[in-house]
């Protein structure tokens, strides 16, 4: 943020005036949604990917760290088993990733 307050003063000191201040403003938007967004919003996209393509036997892991199979899966949540006789409802936005391919 430091700086930008540098370059604008430098503009402004320059006599550029406002068109100078606004392609500045335009470039720092632009590396910002080149750099930070755009990878954030690629991610996501990746995500619902994932989850929507879950099935019933997957092995998966939770955000909270909880290991188990997938047993049902509903719109909102996952029936997931634990251990055997234990079964536990999660949201399905909280699966983070899937253990089915990945060996020991």
């Amino acid at each position: 943020m430091t700086q930008l307050t540098i370059f604008l003063q430098a503009a402004q000191a320059q006599g550029g005036g406002g068109m100078t201040m606004i392609i500045m403003m335009v470039a720092i938007f632009g590396i910002m949604w080149l750099f930070m967004i755009r990878p954030q919003q690629k991610k996501q996209k990746e995500m619902v990917k994932f989850r929507q393509s879950l099935q019933s036997g997957d092995k998966v892991i939770t955000a909270g760290g909880i290991y188990g199979t997938i047993r049902e899966i509903k719109d909102t949540y996952v029936l997931l088993e634990v251990d055997k006789g234990t079964d536990i409802r999660v949201d399905k936005s909280m699966i983070m990733k899937n253990l089915s391919g990945v060996q020991k």
